[in-house]
């Protein structure tokens, strides 16, 4: 496994070794020594299984208490899966960082906790994995405004006109009037 941070340090890609051959391959996708060798101490509490459709745009969701860490993979499909600090005591609060997951790259993003997290989906569909390390609380979500221009994520929505959004994900709160980690 190669552990590659982001602009974000805390943000982190993890490119896993494949083994390739006639019949298929394998690699690993958690292994707690070479995960806490890279400053990743997770525990994983909950495992979600979502597949979304071309253009669908989920996010940007946290959790004010219980937030969770994520570890999010694309098994099926390709997406483009966003991260926003929002710590306010981080030297990088209200930034993104943003990375192409797909089954052909086999990569996963570690996000964790204290950050707003969400993702479009660019192939045709997308399948994705999130293992996490606190529960889902439904009472506790809230969701950043996914076009906010004070974050200004640069989605890659060149050809997608509108992206489909829920109506939750569309009434999003801004970063200024978000309530967000100490």
């Amino acid at each position: 496994m190669r552990f590659a941070p982001t602009r974000i340090p805390d943000v982190v890609v993890e490119e896993p070794e494949v083994f390739e051959d006639d019949r298929g391959f394998f690699m690993e996708t958690w292994h707690r020594d070479a995960f806490e060798a890279a400053g990743i101490d997770a525990q994983f509490v909950q495992d979600n299984y979502s597949r979304s459709s071309r253009a669908t745009l989920r996010g940007m969701h946290y959790q004010v208490q219980q937030p969770q860490g994520k570890l999010i993979r694309v098994v099926v499909g390709e997406a483009f899966d966003v991260a926003v600090d929002l710590r306010r005591s981080s030297p990088s609060f209200g930034q993104w960082v943003g990375a192409t997951l797909s089954a052909a790259n086999r990569r996963s993003i570690w996000i964790p906790p204290g950050f707003a997290h969400g993702y479009v989906v660019t192939g045709d569909s997308a399948e994705m994995i999130y293992r996490c390390t606190d529960y889902y609380a439904p009472q506790h979500e809230r969701t950043l405004l996914w076009n906010d221009q004070d974050v200004a994520i640069e989605w890659p929505l060149d050809d997608i006109k509108q992206p489909i959004l829920s109506t939750k994900d569309a009434g999003g709160s801004l970063l200024k009037d978000a309530e967000v980690y100490a």
